[in-house]
Parts: C-alpha cells; sequence; structure tokens
C-alpha cells in the first residue's frame, strides 16, 4: 500500500500536499488508461463517445479523492454517502457495455486512492485485453457498425407497430433509445440503435420506411463517417 493512503487515517487529517499530487496524478494517468480502453474497443465516432470518455477520466480522480476523504473513517464513509446520494445520472445509456466502463472507472478510483496500484495495472490489463477480445468477437458477426435511426412519424396510438415489419426485414437487431415531439407536437421522433443486416444498406431502409404512411422523414447516423 502506498504511502499516501498510510498518511490518511483516524489521526490524520490530510497527507502532504505532494502525496496527494502523487496519488491524483496516478488516478488522471489510469483514468486515461480507462477511456483510451473504452474508446478502441467500441465502434462508434469520437462526437458520440467524448462526453463518456471524459466522464471516465474525471470519475477515476474524484473516486480517488473520496477514498481518500473517507481513509479509515467510518463517520467520513456515511456522511459521503448521503451527500453523494443528491446526485443523479440521467443520461441514456445507449449501449449497457458503457455502464461496465463507469463501473472500471469506479473501481479503478477506489483502488488508487486506497493504494492498490498493482491491482489497477493487473486489472487494465486482464480488462484491457479481455474488451478487445470480444470487441474484435462481435465483429467478426458480419452485422455491419450499430448506428442511430431516427424516424418522424405522425402521431398515432402505436407508433412503432406500423414501423416495425420495414424495422425487422432490414435491421439485424434494433431497439429504441428515446422517443419525443417533432414539429411542434404534431409527430413523433422515434431514435433507434440498430445495426443492418449484411446484405442491406441504409438506402434500401430509408426508401423502405418512407413508403409508410405516416412517416415524415428517416435519417441514418453512421458514426463510422465521423
Amino acid at each position: 500500500m502506498n504511502d499516501w493512503f498510510r498518511e490518511v487515517g483516524p489521526n490524520r487529517l490530510e497527507a502532504s500536499p505532494e502525496r496527494l499530487l502523487e496519488c491524483l496524478g496516478t488516478a488522471a494517468f489510469f483514468g486515461v488508461v480507462v477511456a483510451v480502453i473504452y474508446y478502441l474497443t467500441q465502434r462508434r465516432g469520437r462526437l458520440e463517445t467524448a462526453s463518456l470518455v471524459s466522464t471516465l477520466v474525471l470519475l477515476t480522480i474524484l473516486l480517488a479523492m473520496v477514498t481518500l476523504v473517507i481513509g479509515q473513517n467510518l463517520a467520513r464513509a456515511f456522511g459521503l454517502v448521503g451527500v453523494l446520494s443528491i446526485v443523479r445520472f440521467r443520461t441514456i445509456v445507449d449501449d449497457t457495455r458503457d455502464t461496465a466502463f463507469v463501473i472500471f472507472a469506479v473501481v479503478t478510483g477506489m483502488a488508487i486512492g486506497s493504494g492498490f496500484i498493482t491491482l489497477a495495472w493487473a486489472s487494465a490489463l486482464v480488462v484491457g485485453v479481455t474488451a478487445w477480445g470480444l470487441s474484435v468477437w462481435s465483429r467478426g458477426g458480419g452485422r455491419g457498425t450499430a448506428s442511430t435511426l431516427v424516424i418522424k412519424i405522425n402521431v398515432c396510438p402505436d407508433p412503432e407497430s406500423v414501423v416495425t415489419p420495414a424495422l425487422l426485414k432490414h435491421l439485424a437487431t434494433y431497439r429504441v433509445t428515446e422517443v419525443g415531439t417533432a414539429k411542434q407536437g404534431v409527430a413523433l421522433e422515434l431514435t433507434y440503435y440498430a445495426r443492418l443486416r449484411p446484405e442491406v444498406s441504409p438506402v434500401a431502409l430509408i426508401l423502405e420506411l418512407k413508403k409508410i404512411e405516416g412517416v415524415q422523414g428517416v435519417e441514418w447516423k453512421d458514426p463510422s463517417a465521423n
């Protein structure tokens, strides 16, 4: 266990500035490692992943700070739980895999704050190799890059059922990520996280959807074009 954690305990209020900077600098480094592993093993563009990449780096540093503040003081631990319970994450996670990397950043930050640098290195290696292997395996499925499909359709009781036949015909997988109104409330906007079938082009999907009565507009956002 590193010196910075030995200096933070029930009889010490604060470690030396040098130790704190060393700890937080190490956390920043490993935060970048976590973010790089995430970025290199997913298939969305830079603009789509920029927010989460930044979050992973900052989250690692913040969790290292939290661990240092708590130290071995049980009262601080309960106090921080109460304060942090106020925070709420409102962002919709398009890919459940993103949640795993958020947890990765949290655990890495806590490990560094506690002085377990060897554990941080080992987890970065194991998670990095595993994530890369799973990424290569998923790309071998031949289903194409996951993209965003936006459909604007007239307001009706069940708009999803109207477009479902076309989606089943052209997409390998899809799921709704957002539903909202468009054109001042006279239309609905359905946003999907989708993958095309190997033999299907985005143009064919768009033309098929445009034939459906009530569909006002279709947009296909390919992350590989960024």
